[in-house]
């Protein structure tokens, strides 16, 4: 089964191959240019690299998000036009439980967080067996308000457990622990487990349908409910 992946849920860009749950070819940068220049170079490099066409996939994994509006925008139109080109299926998951798969079989619970502004997290909790079971599920909030929901010992990984790290030892204390700093930086070929995963189970999804999960409204979307409101 070969698997091409994408995110671009954050200011990482990753592109990853499998081929039968093996690791072919990964490309993965934290630019400082756009998305899309980078990405398609990943993409070009990816498959060039390890000898595979697009012809020859058996699916096109995509993270879905939550993570940066403008990047999301990017990976999810490039797997769509990748999928209407080549007739390939497309998986898409979860942007959280992707990084959770950076520590499989943690001995705690996985807190992944990414930094959202505005003073919130996006955050969820996972059990972090080969692959992750949702403990607490994914949402945006301020950490303070999440951290209130964590009981025991818990795995901290991710920009906004970063971000947020002196908030989370006041809160937590010793129940607080952070990954290596090389666990932070969310991976395509972590989420192309996932993707893996999902394709075995048949639960793919139409291109047509393959839209971000943002967890809250673009700064767009709030400008124009703002306006309604006022009319």
């Amino acid at each position: 089964m070969k698997i091409l992946t994408i995110d671009t849920s954050t200011t990482t860009n990753s592109v990853a191959l499998t081929v039968d749950g093996r690791l072919l070819a990964e490309y993965i940068v934290n630019p400082d240019r756009n998305h899309s220049s980078s990405l398609m170079y990943g993409l070009d490099m990816v498959l060039r690299d390890s000898g595979v066409t697009i012809d020859e996939l058996d699916a096109i994994g995509v993270s879905l998000g939550p993570g940066s509006f403008t990047g999301l925008r990017v990976g999810i139109a490039t797997a769509k036009g990748l999928a209407l080109a080549s007739g390939k299926p497309v998986v898409a998951f979860s942007s959280l439980a992707m990084l959770a798969m950076n520590l499989p079989y943690a001995a705690f619970p996985v807190c992944t967080m990414f930094d959202a502004k505005k003073n919130e997290v996006y955050a969820a909790l996972y059990s972090c067996k080969e692959l992750p079971e949702t403990l607490l599920a994914e949402c945006v909030v301020p950490p303070a308000d999440f951290l209130a929901r964590v009981r025991v010992p818990t795995l901290f990984v991710g920009s906004g457990a970063l971000r947020y790290r002196d908030l989370i030892v006041e809160t937590l204390g010793e129940r607080a622990i952070f990954a290596p700093s090389v666990c932070h930086q969310p991976r395509a070929s972590a989420g192309a487990f996932l993707a893996a995963d999902l394709f075995a189970r048949g639960e793919l999804v139409p291109s047509a349908a393959l839209v971000p999960s943002y967890l809250r409204a673009s700064e767009a979307e709030l400008a124009r409910m703002k306006k309604e409101s006022e009319a």
